[in-house]
C-alpha cells in the first residue's frame, strides 16, 4: 500500500512529479483514497492484501508524529512482518531515528540534486551511518537526472540505491522545458535521455533501476487486480489490468425487470446509479431490456470509472 501522509514539503525540486491536487496539500491518502485516521489505512490495506506499506509524500518526516501514529497502527494490526518504509527528502535527525526504531524497516533518503555533488560530507552519510547502527536498511532514491554518478561514493554506506526513470508532469513542465527536456514519446510520463543518465550508475552492485513504465503499468496494476479479487461483485468482470466491468441499466421507474430479478441476489445490485449486473446481460438481452444501457469499466471498489459504452 501507498500511504502518502502529507503533500507538504519545505523543498522546492524543480523535479518533484507530485500532482497540483496533493502537492502543498497536508492530506493522507492510501493509494488513490483520501482517509482521515489510521483505522482507513488498515480497511485500505486488507482491501488489496498488502503485505507492507510505502510512506511517502510530501516530506514525511514534517509530520513525524504522524508517521509513527500511522506506522505503529500498521504494525500492531498486521504484525512486525509487515514492511513498511519511508521516502524522505531530509537526513534523518537521531531523534527521529530513535522515533521511528520498530516501526519503519527501511529509509529510503532523496538527498536533493544540489547535494549530490558532495555527497559524503553531507547530513545524508552521517544519517545513513546511524541508521545502519539502529537496525534499518538504508539506501538512496532518485530520480534519472545528469550527473547520478556523482553517488556512486556513497554506495558503501548504504544497502541499495534506487534510480526512478526521470518522468513529466503537470507541475515540473515548466522547469523541464527550461532546461532543454522533453517527453520520450507520447505514452507514457519517461523523460527522453533519462536511461543514458543512469547508465554508469546502473552497472554498479547494489543499484537498481525503475522504469517509468513498470511504474506505471505494473505496480499500479498488480495493486488494482489485488483490489478487484477482494472486491469484486460476483456479476463483475476483472480484467487483466485490474478493472471491472459490468453492465447499467437506467430506467425512470427505477423498477427491476423481471429478467433481472430473477438472477437472485448475487446477480444484480440497486445503486444510486441504477440497474448494475453482469455486461453480458445486457448485451444478450438489449432487445427485451428496457431503459438506458451501458458497459462500465472502472477501477475496483467504485474507483473512477475509465470507459462508457452505450449498448
Amino acid at each position: 500500500m501507498v500511504l502518502f501522509i502529507t503533500g507538504t514539503c519545505h523543498r522546492t525540486c524543480w523535479y518533484c512529479p507530485l500532482s497540483r491536487m496533493r502537492k502543498g496539500h497536508d492530506d493522507v491518502y492510501a493509494n488513490e483514497k483520501k482517509i482521515s485516521s489510521p483505522d482507513e489505512a488498515i480497511a485500505v490495506a486488507h482491501l488489496m492484501s498488502a503485505m507492507g506499506t510505502g510512506i511517502t509524500g510530501g516530506e514525511p518526516l514534517d509530520r513525524r508524529d504522524r508517521v509513527v501514529e500511522y506506522a505503529r497502527a500498521l504494525k500492531e494490526h498486521f504484525g512486525p512482518d509487515h514492511h513498511i518504509h519511508l521516502y524522505t527528502g531530509t537526513a534523518p535527525s537521531d531523534e527521529d531515528l530513535f522515533a521511528l526504531v520498530g516501526l519503519v524497516d527501511e529509509i529510503r533518503l532523496h538527498p536533493p540534486y544540489e547535494e549530490w555533488e558532495s555527497i559524503l560530507e553531507s547530513e545524508f552519510i552521517k544519517s545513513a551511518k546511524q541508521a545502519k547502527e539502529l537496525g534499518f536498511d538504508i539506501g538512496i532514491e532518485v530520480p534519472a537526472l545528469p550527473g547520478l554518478e556523482k553517488l556512486k561514493p556513497a554506495l558503501p554506506y548504504l544497502d541499495f540505491l534506487n534510480i526512478n526513470e526521470l518522468e513529466w508532469g503537470e507541475t515540473n513542465a515548466d522547469e523541464m522545458r527550461s532546461r532543454g527536456m522533453e517527453p520520450e514519446d507520447g505514452v507514457h510520463n519517461a523523460v527522453m535521455h533519462a536511461r543514458e543518465w543512469a547508465e554508469e550508475l546502473r552497472r554498479c552492485e547494489k543499484v537498481h533501476w525503475c522504469s517509468s513504465v513498470f511504474k506505471d503499468s505494473v505496480q499500479l496494476r498488480k495493486r488494482l487486480i489485488r483490489i478487484a479479487e477482494n472486491t469484486a461483485r460476483p456479476f463483475d468482470e476483472i480484467t487483466d489490468d485490474g478493472t471491472v466491468v459490468y453492465g447499467l441499466i437506467e430506467r425512470e421507474d427505477n423498477t427491476i425487470p423481471e429478467l433481472i430479478r430473477e438472477l437472485g441476489d448475487e446477480g444484480y445490485e440497486m445503486t444510486p446509479d441504477g440497474i448494475e449486473t453482469a455486461w453480458w446481460i445486457l448485451t444478450e438481452n438489449a432487445g427485451i431490456l428496457d431503459g438506458k444501457k451501458s458497459i462500465i469499466e472502472r477501477y475496483p471498489n467504485r474507483g473512477f470509472i475509465v470507459e462508457v459504452t452505450p449498448v
